[in-house]
């Protein structure tokens, strides 16, 4: 073993057996800085040895922690000293992150790139409300981990995972937080303006929204989600209800359209007979075949905010805009479109060619396969 190690071992050695409190706790901080002199070139063998003797003095440090404010101090330092650095001790690092005391556990919690997966599940669901807020600030955040804190419910906890763009969401997870946002105003806006809330659960969560907070979620809706949120806004408050998350059955619809086909009784007039009488599951059967897609590919572009989506198909199908207007009533179970976007929507259709139109959709296709 070389010298310098053998040394830092001898040093913490003596001041765990022979050392004051005071003693250990400097020899802790002499380690710590030695440790961070050099942490970039030190290999695993020598990771491991700072690692040993800084999990044992931090242990009889810990003895004293309770009743000792320089102790806990000591700690706190030692926990944002090292919670940065990629190659801190990794059973240290451990340690500090299961640690009661928050002002300890706190910086390894938000920033250690040390924690694993397993550690931030174990903590998530062990540990108090200040350890979720901790790791709720991580700059990356995976579902697992995010539903593990949602699980919790703990508000506090919820509004910052939604405020913080690195956390990732499961659609348990959007589920759960679109729910506690029904009661949480603050949390209803942090989550309308992510950009990757699925356009169904937006829907859901301006559903029970006021007018005041509706109005502060487009007042803090970036450049990019402005639109889509503004549609929603309006189809809520006209009390339109589109399909966007009913669980659909297609199998009986696209067996009547099939024989409607084979008959030769499958047209543009038929399409539009589905479409009025708001008999959506024929009506995107139908469009499928007569686009030549599949429902799998028209049905996100009936449950869009977005209107432009479903002109592609019409357009490919070369239906006319009376049979495309009827298509895009038919999205809403009651109610109808606003003139002006109806008006918006037909000039674009019109600027649309069926070339186009048949090559977006095949890409479409493609990337739905």
């Amino acid at each position: 073993m070389p010298q310098a190690q053998q040394s830092i071992i001898d040093e913490v050695d003596a001041a765990i057996r022979l050392g004051s409190p005071e003693k250990r706790i400097e020899t802790a901080q002499r380690v710590t800085d030695l440790f961070l002199s050099s942490a970039g070139s030190f290999n695993d063998e020598q990771i491991e040895l700072f690692d040993d003797v800084l999990e044992r003095l931090i242990k009889t440090i810990e003895l004293r922690a309770i009743a000792d404010m320089g102790a806990r101090f000591a700690l706190a330092e030692i926990s944002a000293q090292l919670a940065p650095i990629a190659q801190a001790p990794p059973s240290v690092i451990r340690h500090l992150a299961r640690h009661d005391e928050i002002r300890i556990a706190g910086p390894v919690l938000q920033e250690s790139p040390r924690l694993g997966e397993d550690e931030l599940l174990e903590i998530a669901t062990t540990k108090s409300e200040q350890h979720l807020l901790a790791i709720s600030g991580r700059w990356w955040l995976k579902e697992v981990v995010t539903d593990a804190l949602l699980a919790r419910r703990y508000p506090s906890v919820s509004r910052k995972i939604a405020a913080n763009p690195g956390a990732r969401f499961s659609l348990r997870g959007f589920a759960t937080i679109v729910g506690q946002a029904e009661s949480d105003p603050e949390l209803t806006v942090q989550v309308g303006v992510r950009i990757d809330l699925p356009a169904d659960m937006r829907r859901q969560l301006l559903r029970s929204a006021t007018d005041a907070v509706r109005t502060r979620l487009l007042s803090r809706a970036p450049p990019h989600l402005f639109e889509e949120i503004q549609n929603a806004i309006a189809a809520v408050a006209a009390g339109a209800d589109r399909d966007m998350s009913a669980i659909r059955d297609f199998v009986g619809a696209k067996r009547a359209i099939d024989k409607l086909k084979e008959a030769g009784q499958l047209s543009e007039a038929t399409l539009r007979g589905f479409a009025v009488q708001r008999r959506y599951e024929e009506a995107v059967a139908a469009l499928a075949v007569l686009a030549g897609t599949t429902v799998e590919v028209i049905r996100p572009l009936m449950q869009s905010l977005r209107d432009d989506g479903l002109l592609v198909p019409c357009r490919a199908a070369q239906l006319s805009w009376e049979t495309t207007s009827a298509m895009l009533e038919c999205r809403y179970a009651t109610g109808a479109m606003r003139p002006a976007d109806l008006a918006k929507a037909q000039n674009h259709f019109a600027r649309m060619t069926p070339e186009n139109a048949k090559r977006t959709l095949r890409f479409w296709q493609v990337r739905a396969s």
